[in-house]
């Protein structure tokens, strides 16, 4: 196998550096004119780079009038919620989703105002005691407030629901989007996005399924763990750092040695952040890649062939150069049959 590999390295040098006449004629003007768009993309810009969002598309397809892409849809959906049902033509979804979010939201702030009242009400309290006690010389006669730490709890999961009622809207969004390509890669990578997982079982790859939630539920709990203990050792070194003897002589090791437990496991943790968000992408790719090659169909009959080729120029090439005075080129032909 290492001859044959040697033999076609000299044989490319040999015929690159002693045959090649005019080394030009190997760059066809096809490859540098060729528009790889779509005929009747009218969005792009005639090369290869076409837009990522458009305004006009976009307010064109909320309008009806033309087709959008998947990902424009829900660009915009991310920013105003329930363009994507509008596009879809589900009209009757969008008091669902702005009564859920406003009524989730809005409760949820009334709670947390309640909790915030509470709060100050307390921290005045204990202001006035320490004052009235400093000056009196006896206890303050009146008992401190509660605070109200049930309408903090309430208050925090009515804003989760709002956030699961957008987060809907989006996944509803994606899954409703009408598609002519099936599996659709934009829709399988949205899933992924949404819902880690999703896109591989839209798929159909449910092996994938357990692999992905398995790295992000262990790189998930060393975060949680190795942030834990950076905090818990960062308060440590901050006791054992005080000038207050009779704070820093009540802990258990010195300040030297809590701030290198402390780097360690703050170190840690940025590494498990790294891992879980490179996980979180992983899928999210191979759900969009996979999905692209869902049709892609590969067998065992497949051959790569090499042999010099004779290659003549068209009427011009990369370095401008006329087709009257441009000459052959000798050069090696790769050919992959499958």
């Amino acid at each position: 196998m290492k001859s044959r590999l040697y033999k076609y390295i000299a044989a490319i040098i040999f015929c690159t550096t002693f045959f090649a006449q005019r080394s030009d004629a190997q760059f066809k003007e096809g490859a540098f004119t060729q528009n790889y768009n779509e005929p009747g993309d009218t969005l792009a810009k005639g090369d290869s780079v076409t837009k990522v969002f458009s305004f006009k598309e976009y307010f064109g397809g909320l309008s009806h009038k033309n087709t959008i892409k998947i990902g424009t849809m829900f660009a915009g959906s991310v920013v105003l919620p329930g363009t994507a049902q509008i596009y879809n033509k589900d009209y009757w979804k969008l008091p669902i989703i702005y009564g859920g979010i406003g009524t989730f939201a809005g409760t949820g702030g009334y709670y947390l105002h309640r909790y915030n009242v509470s709060q100050k009400a307390y921290d005045r309290f204990i202001t006035q005691k320490t004052a009235f006690e400093a000056a009196n010389g006896y206890p303050y006669p009146f008992d401190a407030p509660l605070i109200d730490y049930k309408a903090k709890t309430t208050g925090t999961w009515l804003l989760v629901g709002a956030g699961l009622v957008y987060w809907g809207s989006l996944l509803d969004g994606v899954a409703c989007y009408e598609s002519s390509r099936k599996p659709d890669p934009g829709r399988a990578a949205l899933y992924s996005a949404l819902l880690p997982g999703l896109g591989q079982i839209y798929n159909g790859e449910l092996f994938k399924v357990p692999i992905y939630w398995g790295c992000l539920a262990c790189s998930t709990h060393f975060l949680i763990t190795n942030n834990t203990n950076y905090v818990r050792f960062k308060r440590i070194h901050n006791e054992a750092t005080d000038p207050d003897p009779n704070i820093s002589g009540n802990v258990p090791i010195t300040g030297e040695t809590a701030k290198w437990y402390r780097d360690v496991y703050r170190r840690y943790r940025d590494y498990s952040i790294v891992a879980t968000v490179a996980f979180y992408l992983l899928q999210v790719i191979d759900a969009n890649v996979f999905a692209y090659m869902h049709d892609f169909e590969v067998d065992d009959d497949i051959t790569i062939d090499f042999e010099p080729a004779l290659i003549a120029p068209n009427s011009v090439y990369a370095l401008n150069v006329p087709a009257s005075g441009a000459q052959n080129a000798v050069g090696l032909r790769l050919g992959i049959n499958f």
